[in-house]
Order: C-alpha cells, then sequence, then structure tokens
C-alpha cells in the first residue's frame, strides 16, 4: 500500500520521529496537534478555548495543505488531561465544525507534550 506524506509550514512541524500526516487510500492520518503556533514556535497558553482554537486551526491548515477542510473530517480523537474542560472543548468544536459532525472519541490522559492540556489528532475521508 502507497502512501503519501502531507506537511505544511502552517502548522507546527513534528516535534519527534512521524509526519504532520499521511495519505493511504481513501484516508488522511493526521498526526495528533498541540497548541503550539506555527509562526513563532510558541505554545499559545491561557485557557483551554484558547489551546483547543489553535489546535483546531492547525489540523485545518494540515487539511488545507492535502486539498481537504475540516468538513471533510470522518473521525476526531480528543485528548485532554482534564475531562472538566470537556463542554469547552464542546464549544469550541461547533465554533469549528457543522452537522453533521466527524465520529469522535474523547479521552482523559494523565500528561501530552510540552505540559498542553489539549490534543487532538483526525482522519480525513477524501473519497479516492
Amino acid at each position: 500500500m502507497s502512501k503519501e506524506i502531507i506537511s505544511t509550514n502552517n502548522a507546527p512541524q513534528a516535534i519527534g520521529p512521524y509526519s504532520q500526516a499521511v495519505k493511504t487510500g481513501d484516508l488522511i492520518f493526521i498526526s495528533g496537534q498541540i497548541p503550539l503556533n506555527p509562526k513563532t514556535g510558541d505554545l499559545v497558553s491561557g485557557s483551554i478555548e484558547d489551546e483547543a482554537n489553535q489546535v483546531l486551526e492547525n489540523i485545518q491548515s494540515i487539511c488545507k495543505a492535502a486539498g481537504y477542510g475540516l468538513e471533510d473530517i470522518v473521525k476526531i480523537t480528543i485528548f485532554l488531561t482534564n475531562l472538566e474542560n470537556f463542554a469547552t472543548v464542546n464549544e469550541v468544536m461547533t465554533k469549528h465544525f457543522n452537522e453533521p459532525y466527524p465520529a469522535r472519541a474523547t479521552v482523559e490522559v494523565s500528561g501530552l507534550p510540552l505540559g498542553v492540556n489539549v490534543e487532538i489528532e483526525a482522519i480525513v475521508g477524501t473519497n479516492g
């Protein structure tokens, strides 16, 4: 099975041995994104809303580099260090996604890279 690497300077560069995204078949797998500002390389801090917005902007940039948009995402997984932020992240989601929403899982974890509060990975359906 062939795979195509997707990369853009409009999203944070990988901070480890992985690609921003990989397309194989009819799917694009976007690696977990954290709230790094790709222009400055700085972490977005402040509120969970600010962090989640930056994460989704990073995912949107990767989608765009592949020729797709957030509306083409079929599944996301959200990792939170505190499930008390679940409702706030839901509010942020409604600002970036319209119905029909992608499938989703949300998981509380004990820690995330660079001490952030949220990380999101996504799968895009390309229909060929």
